[in-house]
Parts: structure tokens; C-alpha cells; sequence
């Protein structure tokens, strides 16, 4: 039988190796174009953290190299039960894709409001009357899922997706993304053109509380300004003393969620994104573009899913099977075995069913 402290062994040998891929990952998003293809890959499996996002990539482009699978890109990830659930099988000898994946724990306090009143709950204890009870993420373990490709059944349906033709923008993007910055305060502005706005495509004004976009553009290129606007309006105010140390850092970072928020709606600006990325990454004195990535990955998916969570517009897929309700059927069942042996029904607990939560 094997003991407590030899699976608290396993467990963090696994998430050492996690972390070793995790960097691997990081380090070899050294140019623009990597840069830029990790946010479009990002946007279309937003429903998961950045680093698991990269965690997907990374093995997925390994099981292409290797030949496990047709397509150089994933298309839709799950856990093991969920793939059963929409009647489809992992295939046998499918290597699982390593993830980062929630421990929770229950939490009870007579008084909310009071950080140090909150008690952690154990496995069966109920609270007491009156107490106020959270669930709350105190860890990472390692889980699995696989891409659709790894798995055969029944067919899944195909979602609408939007399509443009060159120079429009999304219908109700710029609609909604000018919605956006009105309810944070600020005023939107159109210009004539360039020289009245120093020369840019868009400028935010803290003091004023205003954005101004130039006219003379595609409506394409205007809504992806807009949409670099909105996050400068969110992230790098007076207020983000940290976001504004080097104006390098808040240009990848506004310009990354530009990009991500054009991707989720079908729309590429990789022509405009990775040279203006790349310049302002190389001139971040004292920091390589893979430290950049490090530190703004996360934030720059934190944002452009709070703006994406409150735009009406139809958007590309965001990696989750259609039809599969992630929050349905969560256990707390051991993380997978990393290859798929094709189980019997009796054996497949052994496999992970729980996906990411919490944004992992």
C-alpha cells in the first residue's frame, strides 16, 4: 500500500516536472512571432490559465513531432469522463497532456468581513450555526487532459464561428469594447487623423479620462486600437505603479490583449501585432522578452477575459468540447495515468475526470 508521504512524493515530483516544461515553454517565446501565436492559441482556449495554455501547446506540438495526432494545433481538450460523456473514447496509447489542476478546501467564519475569523473546514466537519462557508484554492496537483484528436466516437457539433472579410471589424465590437471604456470613466473621442494625436493610431489620457482613436483608418484597425485603448485604460493607470515602471512592458501588455481579443473573434493582427510587440519587448532595458513573458502572461489572459466576459459579440471557441458542461461531474478522484491503455468500464476511474476550475 502505498503511503501518504510517498504520494505527496509523487505529487511533487510531477509538479516539478510541470514546472521544468512551464519554462521550457516561456523560453522559447523569444521573438514576436511566438509571442503572438501564443496569444492567438490563448484566445481560442481562453478558458484556461495562460501557463496550462502553454502546458497544452507545448505537448500537443510534441505528439504532432511524434506522430499521435494529425494536427499541428489542438482543438478542444478534456478530461477523460468528459470525453465519455460526449460519447467519445481517448484511444489507446495517447499520452495524456499535463496540467495544472485545483485543490480546494472548504472554509467557515462567524464573521466574513474578518480575514482571521475564517476556519478551514475538515473533510466531514459541518460549520457551525450562522457560519458563512467559501471554498477556497489552497494548491495545484497534477492532472490530464487530451485534445479531440487523441479520441474517436461520436461526432461533435461544429459551433458558428465568425468570419471577416478584410478591413471590417466584428459586428458589435466596437460597439461593445466603446461600452467598456464609458463605463470606466472615460470619454471616447474620435480624430481626424494621426498628427492630432502625436502621430499614434490611439491615445488613452489619464488626467482628461478620455481615449481618442483616429478616423482615417479600416474599421478593422480602428476596433483593434479601441481594444489596446481599453486595456491601457484598465491595466496601466496611476493607480498601476508596477504596470507603469517601463512604458515597454504596458505596450506588450496592451497590444497582447488587442491581439487576444481580435483572435477571439476570428480577427488576426499578427501583421500589426508582432513587429509593434517585438520593438517594445527589445527595449525594456535589463529584462529579455522571455522574463516579459513570465510576468505579463497571466495578467494580459486576466484582462482580455474580463473584457471578452462582457462583450455580447460571437465569438470563436474558447477549446471546450461543444456540448460539454465543465463544471458538471468534478471529482476528487487521483490524476490520471499519463498514457491511455483503452480501460474497461471498471478501470476507468483511473483516470482523471476533472478539468481546470478557477481559471487553471
Amino acid at each position: 500500500m502505498v503511503s501518504t508521504d510517498e504520494r505527496r512524493a509523487t505529487r511533487e515530483a510531477r509538479l516539478d516536472e510541470l514546472h521544468e516544461k512551464l519554462i521550457e515553454a516561456v523560453d522559447k517565446l523569444m521573438s514576436g512571432e511566438d509571442w503572438a501565436a501564443a496569444l492567438r492559441f490563448a484566445a481560442r482556449f481562453r478558458s484556461r490559465s495562460f501557463n496550462n495554455t502553454l502546458l497544452i501547446w507545448m505537448q500537443h506540438a510534441a505528439a504532432f513531432e511524434a506522430g499521435l495526432v494529425s494536427e499541428p494545433m489542438p482543438s478542444y481538450v478534456a478530461g477523460y469522463k468528459q470525453w465519455q460523456q460526449l460519447g467519445r473514447q481517448v484511444e489507446k496509447g495517447q499520452p495524456g497532456y499535463q496540467i495544472l489542476a485545483p485543490v480546494t478546501g472548504r472554509f467557515a467564519s462567524p464573521t466574513p468581513a474578518d480575514p482571521a475569523s475564517w476556519r478551514r473546514l475538515n473533510r466531514f466537519e459541518k460549520p457551525r450555526p450562522s457560519e458563512e462557508v467559501r471554498s477556497k484554492m489552497i494548491g495545484v496537483r497534477p492532472a490530464y487532459v487530451w485534445d479531440a484528436a487523441q479520441t474517436s466516437g461520436d461526432t461533435l457539433p461544429t459551433p458558428p464561428a465568425p468570419t471577416l472579410l478584410k478591413g471590417e471589424a466584428p459586428e458589435g465590437l466596437w460597439a461593445g469594447l466603446a461600452e467598456r471604456i464609458e463605463a470606466a470613466g472615460f470619454q471616447l473621442l474620435d480624430v481626424e487623423h494621426e498628427g492630432m494625436i502625436h502621430g499614434a493610431n490611439g491615445v488613452t489620457d489619464y488626467m482628461e479620462k478620455t481615449v481618442k482613436v483616429r478616423e482615417n483608418m479600416d474599421p478593422s484597425a480602428r476596433v483593434k486600437t479601441l481594444a489596446h485603448e481599453l486595456a491601457h485604460v484598465l491595466m496601466h493607470g496611476p493607480d498601476q505603479n508596477a504596470a507603469r515602471q517601463h512604458r515597454g512592458v504596458g505596450e506588450v501588455e496592451a497590444e497582447s490583449v488587442a491581439l487576444m481579443i481580435g483572435a477571439a473573434h476570428g480577427m488576426d493582427t499578427s501583421d500589426y501585432t508582432i513587429p509593434y510587440v517585438t520593438s517594445w519587448a527589445a527595449n525594456v532595458n535589463g529584462q529579455e522578452p522571455a522574463e516579459i513573458v513570465r510576468a505579463t502572461g497571466e495578467r494580459v489572459r486576466a484582462t482580455a477575459m474580463k473584457i471578452l466576459d462582457q462583450l455580447n459579440t460571437q465569438k470563436v471557441g474558447d477549446g471546450t468540447p461543444p456540448g460539454l458542461d465543465r463544471s458538471a461531474g468534478r471529482t476528487n478522484s487521483a490524476a490520471a495515468k499519463r498514457t491511455s491503455t483503452a480501460p474497461t468500464p471498471q478501470s476507468s476511474p483511473q483516470h482523471a475526470g476533472t478539468a481546470e476550475s478557477r481559471g487553471l
